[in-house]
């Protein structure tokens, strides 16, 4: 399947920003649903990216950053999948199969460059104490670069390679293998929304969980219609409930004002 140059040009810089927010977070452009889609706008197949980068969201739901733990890499796995479904003619569960041995790849990966960076950190510390901004700065780029760089080089190595020979290393790669990967990729889905419930069950929020387990169970609703009605279950919650509006529930929303009232949901949790 060949792509042209400007689409290659185009999924090289969407790998470098998917490096650069695996550090900075700030629009979430390493997550695999965005990077993926991004990938397939860019190649012509934007359904196709948006399947697979939504499978592989789930699967990546789990993956954060705690102290100094790192999770796996979610940047290099969606930009590496993407490519390889969206532009080497893999299919959409060879890409999830082989996700999560890329991120594990793009873990110790972005630890090695992490810690490439702790000499620039003393850096920027030294010119700080000169004064120096300009010298903070290109500390705190280089290092931004070096992320950036570690997801794009091999994003740009895998498109070099003939589709040919992806396929056929693909097709090397014994069922049990990929088999056996998908198994694990749908427990980490799994594991990746007990993870998310267990942070966000408290008392008050439980019933919530069983009237949307009960609704999806009985109806056919989609995702879309099921974050409607949880979105305005939550909208009523908290008008009506005396703990978030300031004593009473009214259509007024009570006396207590927005930085109180969302003072009172983090307090719930």
């Amino acid at each position: 399947m060949d792509i042209s140059i400007f689409a290659a040009i185009a999924i090289s810089v969407i790998a470098l920003f998917a490096g650069f927010e695996s550090v900075l977070d700030s629009f979430q452009l390493h997550q695999p649903i965005l990077v993926c889609t991004l990938i397939g706008l860019a190649t012509g197949n934007l359904t196709e990216g948006l399947l697979l980068g939504g499978q592989l969201q789930l699967i990546a739901l789990g993956w954060m950053n705690i102290g100094a733990a790192q999770a796996p890499d979610a940047a290099l796995a969606g930009v590496i999948a993407g490519i390889l479904v969206l532009t080497k003619g893999a299919s959409v569960s060879e890409g999830i199969a082989i996700a999560v041995p890329l991120a594990i790849a793009g873990q110790v990966l972005t630890i090695f460059v992490r810690t490439m960076t702790v000499g620039l950190a003393h850096y920027a510390d030294a010119q700080a104490e000169k004064g120096s901004i300009r010298g903070v700065e290109s500390a705190n780029m280089l290092a931004l670069g070096l992320q950036g760089l570690r997801v794009m080089i091999p994003a740009i190595a895998t498109l070099a390679l003939p589709a040919s020979a992806v396929q056929g290393a693909l097709a090397a790669i014994p069922d049990w293998i990929t088999g056996g990967l998908a198994v694990g990729g749908g427990m980490i889905v799994a594991v990746g929304y007990a993870m998310v419930i267990n942070m966000m069950a408290t008392k008050t929020t439980w019933p919530f969980f069983f009237i949307g387990f009960a609704l999806a169970a009985v109806t056919e609703l989609n995702l879309v219609a099921m974050g409607i009605i949880g979105l305005a279950l939550a909208l009523i919650y908290i008008e009506l409930s005396p703990q978030f509006n300031g004593g009473g529930g009214s259509g007024s929303g009570g006396s207590g004002s927005v930085d109180a009232q969302l003072d009172a949901i983090l307090e719930d949790y």
